[in-house]
């Protein structure tokens, strides 16, 4: 429980330096966003005014401590280009979008890594090996937006398997929207796949040169029970960290591949918030994004620790 206890904590201070790194960093970088969404035919005294309407003109210590109580109450305030829309409803209508992607993404990251992975582990040297290790390779060496434009030449353009630029709303029909996310989340996962894929393998190939492996074989054991019984277990510790790390990548990579798509999420809303120097609904989307990846990488933690529960007695003794 107390490591359990340490890791939330730690996931709380981290949110909170992210919080105060982010809204320290947009208040000093040069740029006015009352000039932005002001326009070139303004006054200066205007140009004040404004500044005081939107709390420009106060401390930026005083300014992060109300934006902090105030987020933590769930009012991160209002949008400056949106003029003056809640935040908290405009992320409320992007989240679902960037948290389907990512849902899509990392299933087929687990299922394409874990299948390819079980399916070639006994063929080590062998020619589907090398395959394996060249495609795998390839897919470490290809980024997601590559992957995406790729995509959408072959699969939108060639094969009119779907319709380049097109966004189905979940609201208007929800089959259409996940069909339409399918693209961008393989876009995501394929990447992922081959550095998940590499670093299991490796795992699984070490694990069946344990002494355990040959005594569990001398007692009769099958090749295939001895894999999903032992061996699988053991490898997929270093594995759900490496997944951890996995999850992060998805989210900052969705970003971008929202952008290559036109999906109406979280990473076309933030660029769309850092391109007009919205600087509340910047902090307030890189505050939730942090919560997601830091969530990600607390419950991989400590679902570590069940699996493994040697961990938590190792760090007591330490």
């Amino acid at each position: 429980m107390n490591f359990i206890l340490k890791k939330v904590l730690l996931a709380f201070l981290t949110l909170f330096l992210v919080s105060a790194l982010c809204f320290l960093i947009f208040s000093v970088i040069r740029g006015d966003p009352a000039s932005a969404i002001s326009g070139m035919d303004i006054t200066h005294e205007q140009l004040q005014i404004i500044r005081g309407e939107m709390g420009l003109d106060r401390n930026v210590f005083v300014r992060y401590i109300d934006w902090l109580f105030n987020f933590i109450s769930g009012n991160p305030g209002s949008s400056f280009y949106f003029r003056g829309e809640a935040i908290s409803s405009l992320i409320a209508q992007r989240l679902p979008v960037t948290i389907s992607l990512a849902s899509l993404s990392l299933l087929l990251i687990i299922i394409i890594s874990f299948t390819v992975s079980l399916m070639t582990v006994k063929r080590e040297g062998s020619i589907t090996d090398n395959i394996v290790n060249f495609f795998t390779a390839a897919g470490i060496s290809a980024p997601g937006f590559f992957m995406g434009l790729l995509f959408i030449f072959i699969f939108g353009f060639i094969f009119k398997l779907f319709i380049p630029g097109e966004f189905i709303n979940y609201n208007e029909s929800f089959s259409g929207f996940i069909a339409g996310l399918i693209p961008a989340a393989l876009a995501i996962a394929i990447p992922n796949s081959a550095v998940l894929i590499k670093f299991l393998r490796g795992s699984l190939f070490a694990e069946l040169q344990s002494d355990y492996v040959r005594t569990a074989k001398s007692k009769g054991a099958s090749g295939l029970y001895i894999l999903m019984r032992h061996v699988l277990k053991n490898a997929c510790l270093p594995a759900v960290t490496m997944l951890g790390m996995i999850i992060a990548e998805v989210f900052s990579g969705s970003i971008i591949i929202e952008q290559v798509f036109s999906i109406h999420g979280m990473g076309r809303l933030l660029i769309t918030a850092i391109s007009s120097r919205d600087y509340p609904l910047i902090q307030a989307l890189m505050v939730y994004i942090a919560f997601l990846v830091v969530c990600a990488n607390t419950l991989a933690d400590i679902f570590i620790s069940f699996i493994d529960p040697r961990i938590m007695l190792t760090r007591k003794v330490r």
